[in-house]
């Protein structure tokens, strides 16, 4: 099966860096590299940090093409990189994915400077997820250090966009897509400041990330951004790895606690279904999966991810989504301690990510990469809150599924009997009197064919299996 981008006309994807440009050419990603940043990186790739990097699933594979291959493209230098299944953005992620990144940043930084090498760039937008793992994506990002040289420039940068973000999320409750998506560049300290108590200010990790900092503002001289030449290459190295490590200091003390939410532990003991209900639900989904053998899956509403590990044991790569932040933390926890292909992101598909960046063009909106992107569409006990709670009309639903999946839709019907319906609709059972199960399926008609359904025993819900028609565009 070929994803609707695959042959989409080229596009470029980014034109920030100085160095090149990221090219999106059916299916495959490319880099067109300028002239004066060409040797360095050609350089870097043959680095021992850089192979065993790549060889790790740490750094984005790349590997050099002819430029013969597309004469459209004016470069003498093009690399190709591999696709990584799924972009997402940091305003996407839980804070747990948030500080993986981090991680990953300072880990490749400070095997970079090993190689004489520096990372230049220290944004979470270097970085994608394969499954639970963070991949480091923009090559670009190393560049030779001067061998007397001891300043990180990237500092202010790592600390804006990892430290400061994930101090809002564990002291303050700020949703790191607040924090990250109205700032490309970060927190500013001087926010963060306002933010916090008189004696808070004092203590670490305020006095050193961000009182400090608000304090000396405004001090700063045409020197402090220059290279800090010490007296030897061996005391620039110690001087450069002991700030990598203290941003290793510093990020271990922000690292995100499991928490709780009202969707935490629904399966477990907040859920209607009893034992034997959830495990006729479950066997559903194994015959479903099995009819389907889906090699993409999107999860809406996935909770904590039952459905979607269950996908992945068939050999599913799975998208799953959810609005609460904590339980996407969960998933992403499990994901990679059991190194299963599942990608959790927060994002409420009622009010999907938009388009971001410069003419809206910079960062993809998640519906134009979800089109065409699955093979499956996954949404289990989340209609009847896209219909009650969003009002979103039962054909609008079914419209955006058969956008979204190429194949299958894998949907749970629950009537307005039901005690959750009764729970969320408070009272205004006539607004939803034409929610019947005869309503559904003739919605449901209008794009997709029924493979298979069953009804749960005991309670007012129905689980179906349907398949998009072909002519359906």
């Amino acid at each position: 099966m070929t994803a609707a981008h695959d042959s989409a006309p080229p596009s470029n994807l980014s034109f920030r860096d100085p160095g090149g440009t990221l090219i999106q050419y059916n299916g495959r990603i490319l880099r067109a590299v300028h002239p004066r940043a060409a040797a360095d990186l050609e350089t870097f790739l043959q680095t021992d940090c850089a192979r065993q990097a790549m060889d790790s699933g740490k750094l984005v594979r790349s590997v050099r093409v002819s430029p013969s291959e597309y004469p459209w493209i004016e470069t003498e230098c093009l690399l190709e990189h591999e696709r990584i299944p799924f972009p997402s953005y940091p305003y996407e992620w839980p804070a747990e994915m948030l500080h993986a990144a981090g991680e990953l940043t300072l880990e490749l930084a400070r095997a970079a400077v090993v190689e004489g090498f520096r990372l230049k760039d220290a944004t979470p937008y270097n970085v994608l997820f394969r499954g639970g793992d963070p991949v480091f994506v923009d090559v670009l990002s190393f560049e030779p250090r001067a061998p007397g040289d001891s300043a990180w420039i990237a500092y202010a940068q790592f600390v804006r966009t990892f430290l400061l973000p994930l101090m809002a999320a564990r002291y303050f409750d700020m949703p790191i897509d607040r924090a990250l998506s109205g700032h490309r560049d970060g927190l500013e300290p001087e926010t963060v400041y306002r933010w916090a108590g008189p004696l808070q200010r004092l203590r670490p990790p305020f006095l050193g990330l961000v009182s400090l900092p608000k304090w000396l503002k405004g001090r700063e001289t045409a020197a402090t951004y220059q290279p800090r030449a010490s007296a030897s290459p061996e005391k620039a190295r110690f001087v450069l790895d002991g700030i990598l490590k203290s941003c290793e200091r510093q990020l271990r003390s922000l690292q995100p606690a499991a928490t709780d939410s009202t969707w935490s532990g629904y399966l477990d003991h907040k859920s209607i279904y009893s034992s034997e209900q959830l495990a006729q639900k479950e066997a559903f989904a194994a015959e479903a999966l099995d009819v389907a053998r889906p090699q993409s899956v999107l999860d809406v509403g996935a909770n904590e991810g039952h459905f979607s590990f269950l996908a992945a044991k068939r050999g599913a790569a799975v998208v799953a989504i959810d609005s609460d932040a904590a339980v996407a933390g969960s998933i992403w926890r499990r994901a990679r301690r059991e190194q299963a292909p599942v990608l959790p992101l927060v994002v409420d598909l009622t009010r999907p990510t938009p388009a971001m960046g410069w003419r809206n063009q910079e960062c993809a909106s998640f519906l134009d990469r979800a089109r065409g992107s699955f093979d499956m569409v996954m949404m289990l006990a989340v209609l009847h809150h896209i219909v009650v709670t969003e009002r979103v009309p039962l054909e609008e639903v079914f419209a955006l599924a058969a956008e979204i999946t190429r194949e299958y839709l894998f949907i749970e019907f629950v009537a307005p009997d039901d005690p959750m319906f009764q729970k969320i609709v408070r009272g205004r059972d006539e607004l939803y009197s034409h929610l019947t199960q005869a309503g559904f399926e003739a919605a449901a008609a209008r794009s997709f064919d029924l493979v298979r359904s069953r009804r749960i025993d005991g309670m007012h819900r129905w689980l179906y299996l349907y398949r998009r028609r072909q002519n359906n565009n």
